[in-house]
């Protein structure tokens, strides 16, 4: 199967860097581990500083944007990790595994190969479809394959804990809810090239949603349809950070 982000992720480096609010949940995750592997690893996003890492991205346009001096990367898929069981302390994935062909293998590979825990940055379709970007705009993103998955299952599948990751007001990540309260930064073409989301819609869902979106800004009718956002400070897009320990 063709690495998605051969084709998607040619600035993702540059529209999709960590926020650190998300990195520090994720580091905490981690808890001690030492040696910790990265499954779909992409550019190095949420990749904690001062551990032995190594990291795994199937797409060679993702793989050439890692930082120099970023963790030593294999290119494989999460379904077939090629390392023995238990190699590492922890084993993390970071808004993956809604692009991997069977995320129940990949799920199992990742328990496979940790000795201590798995922990997997994620989302809730239920939730995220709820999102005014989706609702009022963009409603065929709730169609398309990447958001089919049912999280109970992936939950149930993975078992631990689940916890919510609230997007900061400025979240510096361009994940698909990273704007939620600055709304004009969807219209910007080089922001929407890191989603993956858009890249699934077809040219009439895209132009009819981007032409309404930006009608409603221009005439204020989405600052009064979404008042209560303006005061908020954070926003439950539907991440969630399960952490799985054995």
């Amino acid at each position: 199967m063709p690495a998605t982000y051969d084709a998607i992720g040619l600035n993702y480096a540059s529209t999709r860097r960590p926020d650190p609010r998300i990195a520090a949940m994720v580091a905490e995750a981690l808890g001690p581990a030492d040696t910790i592997l990265n499954v779909g690893a992409g550019a190095g996003s949420y990749e904690p500083a001062g551990r032995t890492l190594v990291a795994v991205e199937p797409s060679r346009a993702m793989i050439a944007q890692r930082a120099p001096g970023s963790a030593a990367v294999v290119q494989g898929v999460g379904e077939h990790l090629p390392f023995r069981d238990g190699t590492f302390d922890a084993v993390m994935a970071t808004l993956t595994i809604h692009h991997w062909p069977d995320w129940r293998a990949g799920i199992g590979e990742m328990l496979r190969v940790a000795s201590d825990r798995v922990v997997l940055l994620t989302f809730d379709p239920r939730v995220s479809h709820q999102f005014w970007l989706v609702q009022d705009y963009f409603p065929a993103i709730s169609t398309l394959p990447t958001d089919s998955f049912s999280f109970d299952e992936v939950h149930a599948a993975f078992g631990g804990e689940s916890h919510v990751v609230p997007v900061p007001a400025e979240c510096t990540d361009g994940f698909l809810a990273a704007f939620w309260r600055r709304p004009k930064h969807y219209l910007d073409p080089t922001v929407r090239a890191g989603m993956s989301a858009f890249h699934g819609l077809s040219e009439h869902d895209l132009h009819t949603g981007l032409e309404a979106l930006e009608s409603d800004l221009q005439s204020g009718a989405w600052a009064r349809r979404n008042a209560q956002l303006l005061a908020a400070e954070t926003f439950d897009g539907g991440y969630r950070l399960l952490i799985r320990r054995k």
